[in-house]
């Protein structure tokens, strides 16, 4: 393994602390990334890592060695695309909600994968909030506003909300025409991966911004059980026109109130803060942010 192998190496394990996670992001056995890693730290006389059974974290030297090297491999990067003529390479890791991913990017991924032949894609899906360096993802694509300060955010568009019901639900419960006629509604409550709360259901009344939360005898973590949830008929239920727009279509689903829809939701990409834009990562922003602009969502 030359030098800057074994720099990648660093960066990797410092990024997942752990080498088993880092030497298989790096298609390495264990055994050759740790005798690596003891070499690097032989050279430069120094402690890099501090290691337990289940963690590894830098030392105070290794902090200062890592984000050098983080420096150091972006600015090599963008001088072999250079030479390349600007062709970007390896694995990019993308974690971003599983319809999202399936309505609009995957139509599309052929093209983008043919532009670019050597790169990879691996996605990831989930709604909940991940750890993008811990866990070894170059993006995160999401929906709302982003709280996390130590993330790079890259505005991707917006996102229409609507509320609907089932056909079922608004026979027994009625089909409400303003916000007072909700007196008496059920939600399916979808629960806040940072609080762990029910949010509440969210209407603009004019220039006023109305939040209220129904009874919910029935909550969910996962958008797609909260979708599940609504065919069902357990209440109405707030998200991006997107996911139901083939329920609407086939009739399971009914939008209501929609004269009070909720503000727009802000779609953003998500990166690690602190380094230089990958040229693998710098060529998917600029597709996904065309892709959602002319998406129509």
């Amino acid at each position: 393994m030359d030098h800057l192998d074994a720099l990648r190496l660093f960066v990797r394990v410092v990024e997942r602390g752990s080498f088993t996670a880092a030497a298989a992001d790096l298609n390495l056995p264990r055994s050759t990334a740790t005798e690596a890693l003891r070499r690097l730290e032989r050279r430069l006389g120094a402690r890099l890592l501090e290691r337990t059974t289940r963690h590894v974290a830098p030392t105070p030297d290794g902090q200062a060695f890592y984000e050098r090297c983080v420096a150091i491999l972006a600015d090599m990067e963008d001088a072999e695309a250079v030479l390349r003529d600007a062709d970007p390479r390896g694995r990019l890791r993308i974690d971003a909600p599983a319809l999202l991913t399936r309505t609009v990017m995957l139509p599309h991924l052929p093209a983008f994968l043919e532009r670019y032949p050597r790169l990879d894609i691996q996605f990831g899906q989930s709604d909940r909030l991940v750890d993008l360096v811990r866990e070894g993802i170059d993006c995160a694509i999401r929906a709302g506003d982003p709280v996390d300060s130590d993330l790079m955010l890259r505005p991707l568009g917006e996102l229409t909300e609507i509320t609907v019901a089932s056909p079922g639900y608004l026979d027994r419960f009625g089909t409400p025409e303003r916000l007072d006629d909700l007196d008496g509604h059920q939600m399916v409550g979808f629960l806040s991966s940072r609080t762990g709360e029910v949010m509440p259901l969210e209407f603009t009344d004019g220039a006023t911004i109305r939040e209220m939360r129904l009874r919910s005898r029935v909550s969910a973590n996962n958008s797609d059980t909260v979708a599940e949830l609504a065919r069902l008929g357990f209440g109405l239920a707030q998200a991006p026109g997107y996911r139901f727009a083939a329920d609407i279509a086939a009739g399971r689903l009914v939008e209501v109130l929609a004269a009070y829809r909720p503000r727009p939701m802000p779609l953003s990409a998500l990166y690690p803060r602190g380094r230089q834009l990958a040229p693998r990562l710098r060529v998917f922003l600029d597709w996904a942010t065309d892709l959602f602009a002319a998406s129509g969502l």
